[in-house]
Formats: structure tokens, sequence, C-alpha cells
């Protein structure tokens, strides 16, 4: 019998590594902690030369693509790839983490000649774009969508938890983390192995009582999967 693995991750994504999950031969039980809403916004993209998404739902909220823009830059390999089957030109991929995008954006030519428009949540007008303009760089944020929390895991995941003999949950962010722990609360999590695609992302789960917690190496859906499959062997 295939390993249950719990994606807590929001829709669309969810489904995308279910079916890589799948494919792999583990057994996924969807239960997205985290909802995502479109918010209404008048996007002014006058004089943008370059956008900034830190997400791939960021790219997939995105009205249309715009040949005004010469740059797209992203926080990762799963976004980077949402952008060019987007239609963008001009990709340019970062290693998953927000903070070493801004530098790489911060260490470019175009970071003094260029404007950024960072789409994202409404929850990450932070320290990205705190961090372009503190070094200079003319940046803006615009949201496109929120992210809302769950009231519960949905039946089929609440079973594997409490029933399986083992079972995974595969975090993609501290957001779903925290939502996903909340969501969960009474449930007996001691079975259970937390796969997150970083430290950062494990941290809201690290007290929750699973039996162990393994992070990726690297912040990307390739090494989420790789841990995973570390983390099987090891049982």
């Amino acid at each position: 019998m295939s390993l249950p693995v719990i994606v807590t991750r929001a829709e669309p994504g969810a489904s995308e590594t279910a079916a890589r999950l799948k494919a792999a031969g583990y057994k996924p039980l969807l239960s997205p902690a985290l909802v995502l809403e479109p918010l209404s916004a008048d996007l002014d993209l006058s004089g943008v030369t370059d956008l900034v998404f830190t997400s791939a739902n960021g790219v997939r909220h995105f009205p249309a693509v715009s040949d005004g823009v010469e740059r797209v830059w992203c926080v990762g390999e799963a976004t980077a790839e949402a952008a060019r089957k987007a239609g963008w030109q001009g990709v340019r991929e970062g290693n998953g983490n927000a903070v070493e995008l801004a530098e790489h954006i911060i260490a470019a030519p175009e970071a003094r000649t260029g404007l950024f428009l960072h789409i994202a949540n409404e929850a990450a007008a932070g320290d990205l774009m705190a961090r372009l303009r503190s070094a200079g760089v003319n940046a803006r944020f615009a949201a496109l969508y929120r992210t809302l929390p769950v009231s519960a895991v949905n039946d089929a995941a609440a079973s594997a938890l409490t029933r399986a003999a083992r079972v995974v949950i595969l975090v993609h962010s501290a957001k779903g983390a925290t939502a996903f722990r909340n969501a969960a609360r009474g449930l007996d999590l001691r079975r259970s192995i937390v796969v997150a695609i970083s430290e950062a992302a494990s941290k809201p789960l690290v007290s929750c009582g699973a039996r162990a917690v393994v992070n990726a190496a690297q912040p990307s859906e390739t090494a989420l999967m790789e841990a995973l499959d570390t983390a099987v062997l090891a049982l």
C-alpha cells in the first residue's frame, strides 16, 4: 500500500504536487491549508521595466503578459516555470530564497535604471521591498490576492492522521504550516512525518508532536521531493 502524503499547499499548486506524488508512487491526499482569494487591483504598469514574482500564484493572478516589461525576476524554479508557461520573456530564476533574490536584483545593472513591481499576496509587502528600496532600487508593490486559512483539514487527511501507520505532511510555506497546525488541532500527529520545503517552512510544526521533521536541501519543488524520498527511506 502506497504511503499517504497530505498536500497542504493551496490550489492550483496542490493538484500539481499531487500529480507529481502519484507519478512517484505515493498516495496524495489534498488538504490545502490555505485558500487563495483574488483582490481587485488597478495595476498601473506605466514605466515598469521589471516584474518580481515571489510565488507562482502571483504569476497566475497577473492579468496578462505586458510587452513593456523587459525582465521577470522569479524567486525559484516553480515560479520561473509558471512565468515561462504564461508567456513571459526575460525570465530570471532565483534559487528559491526571497532575500537572495533581492540581493541578486540589487547587484544587477538594471537595478540602477529600472522600475520594479513586486506582485504577491497582500501579506508580502515587507522585507523584499524594504531591501530593494534601502539599496536605492525604484520599486513598488501590488497585491493581487490574499491567502485565507481553512478551519479544518479534510476528512481523508484527518483519517490518515488518526489511522495510518505512517503519514507524511508536505509543507510548502510557513504560513501554510501554521494554518495546517491550527486546522489539525485536536488530531494526533505522532505518526506523521513533516517534510518541508525549508527550515523556515517547517518551523510552525516542529513542536506539533510529529515523529520527524525533514527539510529540503534547497527551497524548490525538486528538492522537496528528494527530501520526501530520503525521509521515506529512513522509515
